[in-house]
């Protein structure tokens, strides 16, 4: 149907990996002030909900999450996952000292960086390229739309530009590149949303994460959704455009999440999101049903 991360990860280890969400005590420049002080509109807390605490070390962070999956992946190998804000975002020894404590971890077959395109200075590529000669690096990039209007909109803080240029260069340094989009985004009709995939699948990203918009207590967001601007989407909405968002991709590209599942205690809408088990169901049941086919309609 299509190529996903379990395929992936099968060809590539021989074995699942489980992820282990950390978080490095990052922030953002959407947040310090550089760029602005109140985050992307949707943002709670760095989409680091499920992530380890900062205030533990790295190897300790990785064996309290070790713990809490141990049952489902007995003896098995992780991917240290920096997850929490900007993970790129900071002095080069920072990250040097994180990431190298991350990936000397024994039990740990992988490392993945969550960050900005607009946070990737030569000196940070330059040290993951060093750090993916030891270990495979992937980077993880928060695009989430290719409209302008709406980038302004979310306070993404970079032009689509910058995205582009950001690919380029870490492919070029051996690096493997994993793309975030957000599907539901208020303002965006099902062909604005399939642009941004079709743009992804073109940039030379190898992999790609499917957002559905969710609408967490505390952010701004929220006080946008509560005045009526806009709707979140149904179920049937989504899978919808989740469809034609995958035919639109080429048939070698990687799709490491179809949906995604916010803080329980925080998601105000949509609320059958919360079903994660049921919603990854009914979604495979879609796709065998429409016999979705990757690059189905994906256009060179």
């Amino acid at each position: 149907m299509y190529r996903s991360l379990n395929v992936e990860l099968l060809e590539k280890f021989g074995e699942k990996l489980y992820k282990l969400a950390l978080d490095g005590g990052f922030t953002c420049p959407n947040r310090d002030g550089t760029l602005g002080s109140r985050g992307c509109i949707f943002c709670l807390g760095g989409s680091g909900a499920f992530a380890e605490k900062p205030r533990e070390s790295v190897t300790e962070q990785i064996e309290r999450a070790k713990a809490r999956v141990e049952k489902k992946n007995p003896g098995g190998k992780y991917i240290a996952y920096f997850q929490s804000y900007t993970n790129t975002y900071g002095p080069p020894e920072k990250l040097e000292r994180l990431f190298t404590e991350a990936i000397s971890h024994p039990d740990v077959a992988a490392l993945s960086v969550g960050t900005r395109p607009d946070c990737l200075p030569k000196e940070t590529v330059e040290l993951l390229s060093r750090l993916n000669r030891i270990k495979p690096v992937w980077v993880e990039l928060g695009l989430q739309t290719v409209h302008e209007k709406t980038a302004e909109y979310i306070r993404r803080g970079y032009p689509l530009s910058v995205y582009d240029d950001a690919v380029l260069r870490l492919k070029a340094a051996g690096l493997y590149v994993v793309t975030h989009m957000i599907i539901g985004l208020p303002g965006e009709t099902p062909e604005m949303i399939y642009e941004t995939a079709k743009h992804i699948g073109k940039s030379g990203a190898d992999g790609i994460k499917l957002q559905l918009l969710h609408v967490l207590k505390g952010t701004d967001l929220e006080h946008d959704w509560r005045e009526g601007k806009f709707e979140t989407l149904s179920m049937e909405e989504y899978i919808e455009i989740l469809e034609g968002c995958v035919r639109r991709l080429p048939p070698n590209m990687t799709i490491h999440r179809l949906t995604g599942d916010g803080d329980k205690k925080s998601l105000i809408a949509p609320l059958w999101s919360a079903d994660k088990k049921r919603v990854l169901n009914t979604i495979n049941e879609a796709f065998r049903r429409d016999n979705v086919t990757q690059g189905e309609l994906y256009e060179v």
